[in-house]
This record gives structure tokens, sequence and C-alpha cells, in this order.
């Protein structure tokens, strides 16, 4: 059963770190691209970090450049976003998601094929 789950979430306080965990089951995240994306109350959903399938190249939004790092442990199956100074426009649930077809950080949005279940993130000031 192909599965993803995150991990990690949580309220933290402004300036604050959380490192979220996506854990895949059923299915190898090698030589696939992961991303991470977000949405909070009200807004559409974001895409905020892109790993590449070797797990070399990222991308990241312009709101989190900087702030936070996405990366991927093969072995573990696993992916993780670090997510450091905190601000409260961060507060989201936070997903990860893996493309079956693609390996770059470049992934149009329909060839995102699995999806975890979210995980909060709650940033108070």
């Amino acid at each position: 059963q192909v599965q993803l789950v995150e991990s990690g979430g949580g309220l933290v306080q402004r300036g604050g770190s959380l490192r979220l965990s996506c854990t895949a089951s059923g299915f190898s995240l090698a030589n696939k691209a992961v991303g991470w994306f977000r949405q909070a109350p009200g807004k559409e959903r974001e895409e905020v970090a892109i790993v590449s399938g070797g797990g070399v190249d990222t991308s990241y939004s312009y709101t989190v450049r900087g702030r936070f790092t996405i990366s991927k442990d093969k072995a573990k199956n696993m992916a993780y976003l670090q997510m450091n100074n905190l601000a409260t426009e961060d507060t989201a649930v936070y997903y990860c998601a893996v493309s079956s077809k693609g390996a770059g950080i470049h992934i149009p949005n329909f060839m995102w094929d699995y999806w975890g279940q979210g995980t909060q993130v709650t940033v108070s000031s």
C-alpha cells in the first residue's frame, strides 16, 4: 500500500524551529522528486520546497528561502523539511507529495501523484 505520512508539526513560538518528516511506505523515494506544500485557512495551497530525485537539487518558495531546508534520506525512505526562524505567516497544514514521474525540481501540479494527510504547524506570536 502506497502511503505518505507526515509528522513533526506542532505549536511553536515565532522565531522557533520545527522539523517535519515525511515517511514513505509501499514505494521508494529514490529517483523521485519530493515536495512540501502548505495550505493556510482561506488560502490556496502553496508550493514550499522541492528536492530532486537525486536529492541534490532543491527549490524554494521566495517566502521560505533562507529559512527552510528540504532534504531526503534514501536509506530511511524519508524526506524532511527543516524550518527555522518561523513566522506567524508560516502557520498552515503542511503536506508532503511525491512525483512518480518526475525527478527534477520543476514539477507541474498534475504530476504530484502521492500526498500525505498533512501535519499542522502553528506559529504563535
